[in-house]
């Protein structure tokens, strides 16, 4: 028989998984098919979103369709980290007669060269690559060949792009992402996963807009987080709650006790009073993630690499159309630093410009940062 060997942490599985599978199945002539939902991928070190035996139901429920699909639970019995070098030669093991291929993105054909023990892996299975609709370039088949004595298989699938990311997103402010199983959706919605008691409470105090606004946020924040080596839950929670007091008054029972500090601009009072919601209502005990609310809108000295990011996110999340927005977000994803020293510039030059009060918590950050990228 041939058989595919599919690993990956499918949190949560979705269509483009399938798409991908049946694509496989299709162009190398697979007999079966095997899902392996890992333990621990080496490159997701702070686990899943969604633990193992949920993850193992809900690629069963979305593969289920498909009987030429089995789903394994050999790597979540193992435990530890999910290495593919031991998988490929556990299924060499249970298969020894047959011939094997292990399904990859594209995107992981570069990476595969730094994978643990890659002539391991490919002394028991062929790697197979999914294109998007294009061949592999030539010279990285003559740069594998060089190195393993090998070749790669490529297949065909132009799929939606989908990432798990983007849905779990999707799913913390209560969505239904189009590229999920009904199924898969249901199994999420009765086991309360990918979800945040916080969240969902801080989204009911604002109007329709805000919430697309701070959905925004958080899909800049969430994607910008992991090359900033910042933990996508913090990311999430913070952009989301970030505009929570809004349209939430003063004299609101929800402040009772709140003060606000002396001489703030009414653009920014929300930031100081919802980080005092999100602290008091909403039950948030990480400090670094009430600091990025807390200064959201004015910015501070010494700001977090969380705070930097909230900050950048919500002002340059893709519904903002000001002038030099464009030029703000290509630096927003080549240098987080030098982008805030640019976005502050830009601030204040536009609050100036117009006759506008200028706080002064702004233009301490303004030169706290300036002074420090230049010390």
């Amino acid at each position: 028989m041939n058989i595919g060997i599919f690993g990956g942490s499918f949190d949560p599985v979705h269509a483009e998984h399938v798409g991908l599978v049946r694509a496989a199945k299709a162009s190398l002539g697979l007999d079966k098919v095997v899902i392996v939902p890992s333990y621990l991928a080496p490159h997701k070190r702070g686990g899943a979103s969604a633990d193992g035996k949920d993850r193992l139901e809900m690629c069963k429920i979305a593969f289920g369709k498909l009987n030429f699909c089995e789903v394994s639970p050999l790597e979540l019995e193992a435990g530890g980290t999910s290495y593919t070098y031991l998988t490929c030669r556990k299924f060499a093991e249970m298969y020894p007669s047959d011939t094997l291929y292990f399904l990859v993105g594209a995107d992981m054909l570069e990476d595969f060269f730094t994978w643990r023990e890659p002539e391991d892996i490919l002394a028991h299975v062929t790697l197979a690559v999914c294109t998007r609709g294009q061949s592999a370039p030539t010279h990285l088949h003559e740069k594998f060949y060089a190195r393993f004595g090998k070749d790669f298989e490529e297949f065909a699938f132009r799929g939606a792009e989908v990432s798990s990311t983007q849905v779990r997103l999707e799913l913390a402010f209560g969505k239904e992402p189009a590229s999920l199983d009904e199924g898969v959706l249901r199994y999420i919605r009765v086991r309360g996963l990918y979800a945040h008691p916080a969240i969902g409470s801080a989204l009911a105090l604002e109007k329709e807009e805000r919430r697309e606004h701070s959905f925004r946020v958080a899909k800049l924040a969430v994607a910008r987080a992991k090359s900033l080596k910042i933990p996508e839950s913090k990311a999430l929670l913070a952009s989301a709650l970030h505009d929570c007091a809004k349209y939430v008054p003063l004299q609101s029972p929800l402040l009772a006790g709140f003060t606000l500090p002396e001489e703030v601009p009414e653009l920014v009072v929300h930031q100081f009073s919802g980080a005092y919601l999100a602290e008091h209502e909403f039950g948030i005990r990480d400090e670094e993630i009430l600091d990025a609310i807390r200064y959201h809108a004015s910015g501070r000295e010494d700001m977090t690499p969380l705070g930097k990011l909230i900050y950048l996110a919500d002002l340059l999340e893709e519904g903002r159309t000001f002038e030099g927005v464009q030029a703000l977000r290509a630096l927003f994803w080549q240098d987080l630093d030098t982008c805030l020293l640019a976005a502050m510039e830009a601030q204040l030059c536009y609050l100036r410009a117009g006759g506008r009060p200028v706080y002064g918590l702004t233009e301490r950050a303004y030169l706290w940062e300036k002074r420090a990228q230049n010390a």
